[in-house]
């Protein structure tokens, strides 16, 4: 922040401050993931997977912060490839879940090992309690604005 003015709008407002953040260090990460041949979407796809694999298109869009047609061809292509595959939901056949072939999972422990030591690196230079109450804070905010939903007039 060395040459933006500290006391500005911009430089202490918390949504540049949030993006900023995160684009910075997602840029390092990202190079890393392309170097495994993957694309950053279909990096978010792996990455929700590993958590909740069987997502279905809706949801992984959703979390992946992608639109649900550009998400459908995310996976096309990713089912192509052999990282993972479609299968009917159990409770209702005209649903369709996506979920990790073998090659998908192993690509995506090694890919999340790999995000892991990244974060830590990037928090190592604050306080062990900084960087949890960092989390905690910022998926708090995440709770708020999804209950009150980007729609309501009253959020702005």
């Amino acid at each position: 922040m060395s040459d933006l003015n500290k006391s500005g709008f911009v430089s202490g407002y918390l949504l540049y401050l949030l993006a900023a953040s995160s684009d910075r260090a997602s840029a390092q990460f990202h190079a890393h993931v392309r170097a495994q041949g993957l694309r950053v979407p279909e990096w978010r796809v792996l990455a929700c997977l590993v958590d909740d694999d069987g997502m279905m298109i809706t949801q992984l869009a959703k979390l992946s912060l992608m639109e649900q047609s550009r998400m459908t061809r995310i996976v096309d292509q990713m089912d192509a490839r052999g990282l993972v595959a479609r299968a009917p939901d159990n409770a209702d056949k005209r649903r369709v879940r996506v979920c990790l072939t073998e090659k998908g999972r192993a690509l995506a422990d090694t890919l999340v090992a790999d995000a892991r030591a990244h974060e830590a690196r990037l928090l190592s230079s604050l306080a062990d309690t900084d960087a949890e109450r960092i989390k905690v804070v910022l998926q708090t905010l995440l709770d708020t604005l999804e209950e009150r939903g980007s729609d309501d007039p009253q959020s702005m």
